[in-house]
């Protein structure tokens, strides 16, 4: 009689060749795709400005695939301390990207890309005629604002509101959104009167086409400049790489402008002196 054991030995190597030739290929497969993909972190105030740079930067080079995902500043921050597989992290106050490079989580120095603005903004009434002093009147029950403990815009509109001597007046009337989009959205959506946003998002086209502003002096509050890192998990990822250097681009340049931003110095992005991973 055959020795069973014997006859099933080709059988079980060959069961073992398939199983280490698909263990293989699981793992060559992300590493091959993680050279032209990213995971791009942003907040939320840059939605607009963002979704243009990537359509000019996928015309030239279509065959790469970029992930967003919007969210406050802080959070987004957090994240990344918490191990969050994000490539490239566009802050709207430049200390978050900072603390995560302070903390050896960057690959690149801190790049600033731009400097925002905030508005008082309004659906329901004539924004362009007030200012922070007529939050105070009762007639404006709801304002809207992000939530200044984690979101950059939110505590500039904390610190206008403190300028304009109407902070104590108007706290019980704050509604807070987890982010400056969502503050947008209560404005937009009736759920609140009027609402301290970033001017990025008034001008873009849908609350261009329903409301109006009026720009809050950029002397009550601290300036909001914002910056970007490469993450330290995207140190070799090329995509990300040329992406950063796509976002020091006089095209890019413009559609800052376009989005309301003022401009920082023209640099772009490189290691930080003491990697020497590169």
């Amino acid at each position: 009689m055959p020795n069973n054991s014997q006859a099933h030995r080709p059988r079980s190597l060959q069961g073992a060749l398939a199983t280490v030739f698909c263990l293989v290929s699981a793992l060559a497969i992300p590493m091959t795709a993680h050279a032209d993909r990213v995971i791009l972190a942003a907040a939320s105030n840059l939605q607009y400005a963002m979704e243009d740079i990537l359509e000019q930067f996928r015309e030239k080079h279509p065959g790469d695939t970029i992930d967003v995902v919007y969210g406050s500043s802080g959070k987004l921050s957090t994240q990344i301390a918490q191990g969050a597989p994000y490539d490239l992290y566009f802050s709207a106050d430049i200390t978050y990207p900072r603390q995560l490079a302070r903390q050896g989580l960057a690959a690149s120095e801190v790049m600033p890309y731009g400097v925002g603005r905030i508005v008082l903004w309004s659906a329901s009434r004539d924004a362009s005629g007030m200012t922070l002093k007529d939050l105070a009147s009762a007639d404006i029950q709801r304002i809207a604002i992000a939530n200044p403990r984690h979101a950059p815009y939110g505590a500039r509109a904390r610190e206008a509101l403190e300028a304009a001597d109407v902070w104590p007046q108007v706290q019980d009337k704050l509604i807070l959104g987890s982010n400056i989009s969502q503050a947008a959205q209560f404005v937009e959506t009736g759920n609140a009167q009027v609402g301290i946003l970033a001017l990025s998002l008034a001008l873009s086209p849908r609350l261009a086409s329903s409301g109006n502003y009026w720009l809050i002096p950029d002397s009550w509050h601290k300036p909001l400049e914002q910056g970007y890192v490469i993450t330290q998990r995207a140190a070799d990822n090329e995509l990300a790489w040329r992406l950063s250097a796509f976002m020091n681009s006089d095209r890019v340049r413009q559609i800052m402008r376009d989005n309301g931003f003022d401009l920082p110095d023209h640099r772009q992005a490189t290691p930080p002196a003491n990697d020497t991973n590169r």
